[in-house]
């Protein structure tokens, strides 16, 4: 790594990517908007060194994946650059992270296959629709919308889809030609058509796997560079360093100047990428409606024909994108405004869509590079997105020759991190129902993504529902049944309760007094209410006693007002398990406000 990249700790803004804090002035409510007035004014020409190197790196990089994705999306690969640049420029204004590059991801490739049936017109539509709907769910500060997709539904939806896009490319990998696109056909074909493979695409995807790994093993293991080393040491680092964090652009040249030189001779063992548009996109508004061989397709036919993507895709790309800004905001030790990055996230969609894009998010390959390369603020993508803009404009003709096979290796090896190998062990040590969403997810998602997703998700919720109905609850026997519930008490659980007291309490024999420990308890509904109304009138009927102990202002504030008769509460247990057993000296208090203690008292009318 070069030493100024090294020396980044020091050199890097602490305030740059960190939202804001709200303010009451017109200023502040600016700045929380347009991120980029927290850091622009501190601008050095350090960080612009730095943002360079960076920039320059993620373009190297994005390039080739852009060309890759678009295959894994089903359109042709110009597409790819076209979803590559947008999010570089919109960032820059927008976005709170240092270290995020927004643009095509294999995941979102996968899931733009899926819902536009491999048509460009359908694709770009759903990136202008997506990102109304990121912006709408921005401004509307709904991101606490995404905390209910659990990590399981996201590591066993993630597993499937590196499944789903590696096995994909098997086909290209192999020369392989007419597999259908659908899992378990493509599975299929691609097996009884084994013995069609193309040794020369072979031998070059597999060449072109093993030179990715092994540079990527170089690059893992890269000695950091001190300032002792002599210069030539620490150039050959820097050297290093740049080869392998550029690797995908170094292997896929390299591929194609292989097919270059077979076209030379005239004769070509690969199955080539062949023409692509040149030039920039054009500004134009989105498709919204499509001209086929069987007539026009209206736009109100376009949105039932995407049907569940218009849901999936916007959730799948928030989710995707503030993962990776939490990840390494966490990591590098500054705060993100999730609400900001929807809005980020989703201006880019909007705005792509005028130049042909296809839904974009974060790509955590790329910000990985970002962060290593030692980016400073989000300036280094205009590094970025003008190197993507100059490839559209000059290096097409020459994209030509790039083999599929290689574009293959480049997608089987960025997907291959996605799949999680360890989160079955770890689930199982820490909580084994949690599988239960992970392998419902993964193994639905080969069929439908929506479903493996909502299927999912209504399992995690199922789950976290069962522990608000049934919540655990700590019992002490004796004299005194003392019972203490380990969380909340929201109304599914109310009938849990009273079978709990009713049977180890008033069906014993003789009943016996109990106390209800109410610290965990910070708020209560009006079916809780009733609930505990009725238990009082049980033990009153039965001659004894139910009494409560460290009640909550807000549980304070709501029985007060339902004006339960014979409520009797305690500050501690110990004063009431001295009361209940009839020692003197010890007296509930009632619940009327006349007495309740004073300090709770002040507190209930602030």
């Amino acid at each position: 790594m070069p030493p100024s990249v090294k020396a980044l700790g020091q050199a890097r803004p602490s305030g740059a990517g960190i939202a804001p804090q709200a303010c009451c002035c017109s200023l502040g409510a600016v700045r929380r908007r347009l991120p980029i007035l927290a850091w622009l004014p501190n601008y050095s020409m350090q960080w612009l060194k730095m943002d360079f190197i960076a920039g320059l790196s993620v373009g190297l990089t994005v390039i080739p994946q852009a060309l890759a994705y678009a295959e894994v999306a089903g359109l042709p690969p110009q597409y790819g650059l076209y979803s590559a640049f947008m999010g570089c420029f919109v960032y820059f204004f927008l976005g709170t992270s240092r270290d995020v590059t927004l643009g095509p991801t294999a995941i979102m490739s996968l899931l733009v296959s899926f819902y536009t049936f491999h048509e460009p017109a359908y694709a770009v539509l759903l990136a202008f629709l997506s990102g109304c709907i990121q912006l709408a769910m921005g401004f509307l500060c709904l991101g606490f919308l995404l905390d209910f997709i659990s990590c399981p539904v996201i590591k066993g939806f993630t597993s499937a889809a590196a499944v789903t896009i590696g096995f994909g490319q098997i086909k290209n990998l192999l020369g392989l030609q007419h597999i259908p696109r659908q899992f378990f056909l493509q599975v299929y074909h691609t097996f009884c058509n084994i013995g069609e493979t193309r040794v020369g695409d072979a031998v070059l995807g597999l060449v072109c796997m093993v030179l990715l790994l092994v540079l990527k093993l170089m690059r893992d293991h890269v000695p950091p560079v001190h300032p002792e080393m002599p210069p030539g040491v620490r150039l050959s680092h820097s050297l290093v360093w740049t080869a392998t964090t550029a690797r995908n652009a170094l292997v896929v040249s390299f591929a194609a100047l292989v097919a270059y030189s077979f076209e030379v001779t005239g004769y070509q063992p690969f199955v080539l990428t062949g023409e692509i548009a040149k030039g920039l996109p054009p500004v134009r508004t989105p498709p919204f409606s499509v001209t086929t061989a069987n007539g026009t397709v209206s736009f109100t036919e376009m949105v039932q024909d995407m049907g569940a993507g218009l849901a999936v895709v916007p959730l799948m790309g928030l989710l995707e994108s503030i993962a990776v800004a939490k990840s390494f905001a966490s990591q590098n030790n500054y705060r993100i405004d999730a609400n900001q990055e929807l809005l980020a996230i989703g201006l880019t969609n909007v705005l792509g869509s005028l130049v042909s894009s296809y839904p974009v998010t974060g790509s955590f390959g790329r910000t990985a590079v970002n962060s290593h390369s030692g980016v400073c603020t989000p300036a280094g993508g205009l590094v970025t997105g003008v190197l993507v803009l100059l490839s559209l404009d000059y290096l097409t003709s020459l994209f030509f020759y790039i083999p599929k096979s290689a574009l293959a290796a480049v997608i089987i090896m960025a997907v291959a991190p996605l799949f999680d190998t360890k989160i079955v062990g770890t689930l199982w040590h820490v909580k084994r129902l949690d599988l239960l969403p992970l392998c419902v997810t993964f193994l639905l998602c080969f069929w439908e993504v929506q479903y493996g997703i909502l299927a999912g998700t209504l399992v995690s919720m199922l789950i976290l529902l069962h522990s608000v109905a049934r919540p655990k609850m700590q019992v002490s026997e004796g004299p005194v049944l003392v019972l203490q519930p380990a969380s909340g008490l929201h109304f599914p659980a109310v009938e849990a309760l009273r079978e709990v007291i009713l049977s180890r309490a008033l069906e014993a024999s003789p009943p016996r007094c109990a106390v209800l420990e109410c610290t965990h308890i910070c708020s209560i509904d009006y079916t809780v209410v009733l609930g505990l109304g009725e238990l009082l009138e049980d033990f009153h009927k039965q001659g004894v006693t139910l009494a409560f102990v460290g009640l909550q202002v807000p549980v304070l504030r709501v029985l007060l007002s339902a004006d339960l008769k014979g409520v009797q509460y305690f500050s501690t247990l110990e004063e009431a398990e001295k009361y209940l057993k009839q020692e003197p000296g010890t007296q509930p208090y009632n619940i009327s406000e006349d007495s309740v203690p004073e300090h709770k008292v002040a507190l209930l009318k602030a």
